[in-house]
């Protein structure tokens, strides 16, 4: 049964979001790139990994603004508007403190978040995330400008299909049924417009400096043979983050827990 979808207001923006679970801690999941909270639900193996979350968790689960049931934005909100997002839901549904879990764009996100309120953040949980995404001299796994192209022009020509599909989640790649559900989660998150402007901001994100700062407990998990952003990037944060404990699980998907629910420790 899919949660109800309710809205939290930040400010002239309405965040869409649903809670679940009634585990003795509040979990808030941050997605990456696109997402669609409503369809999530239809892929089985998704659908189980939310359900293990809700085992031992209260999870609030929302829509980035621009995506999903969220509000549509004419201009492209920075990661601040969008970070500033997590603290509305959490108003919204009386939460004071909690864990934060963002995987792949939403990692970033909640690492600022758990810097700009730490007395708001339990913990830290960032999977197949990353603290910068773009090559540097000084940062050389980063995505380079060269495959940052070819995936804008995938996106420009092939919206509407299972775009990215083959490096986020390989060993299902020719699942036709995984494919239709990703082809529409896809276009219920976001349209061609949209998502190109949110690809581009995402390549320029950087919170490289706020690293040494993170203060709550923090746990870092990433695919060994991640396609689409490599382990490397996780690596580089737990050498800056104090305390933070790295987990490589042995998969090729970027978002691992949809072909395995059971695959991400808890």
């Amino acid at each position: 049964m899919v949660p109800q979808i309710q809205y939290a207001r930040s400010g002239d923006v309405n965040i869409a979001y649903q809670v679940f679970g009634d585990g003795p801690i509040d979990l808030v999941v941050v997605p990456g790139w696109i997402s669609c909270i409503e369809t999530f639900w239809e892929e089985p193996g998704f659908a189980r990994f939310l359900q293990r979350l809700g085992s031992f968790a209260r999870v609030l689960l929302f829509d980035k603004r621009g995506t999903g049931l969220s509000d549509r934005v004419t201009e492209t909100p920075t990661l601040e508007e969008r970070m500033d997002d997590v603290r509305a839901v959490m108003d919204a549904v009386g939460s004071k403190r909690a864990a934060l879990l963002g995987y792949s764009e939403g990692g970033p996100m909640c690492a600022l978040f758990a810097v700009t309120y730490p007395e708001r953040t339990e913990a830290l949980v960032m999977v197949g995330s990353f603290a910068r995404n773009k090559w540097a001299e000084d940062y050389p796994h980063g995505r380079t400008e060269e495959q940052q192209r070819k995936f804008i022009e995938e996106i420009r020509t092939q919206w509407g299909g299972p775009v990215g599909l083959a490096s986020r989640i390989p060993s299902l790649a020719n699942d036709e049924r995984v494919r239709h559900w990703w082809a529409k989660m896809l276009r219920t998150g976001g349209s061609p417009s949209t998502v190109l402007a949110l690809t581009a901001i995402n390549y320029d994100i950087d919170v490289r400096h706020v690293l040494g700062s993170i203060g709550v407990p923090t746990l870092l998990i990433h695919p060994s043979r991640d396609r689409a952003v490599s382990v490397e990037l996780s690596r580089y944060m737990a050498e800056r983050i104090r305390g933070a404990r790295l987990i490589e699980i042995d998969s090729d998907d970027h978002v691992p827990f949809i072909a395995d629910p059971t695959g991400i420790p808890d």
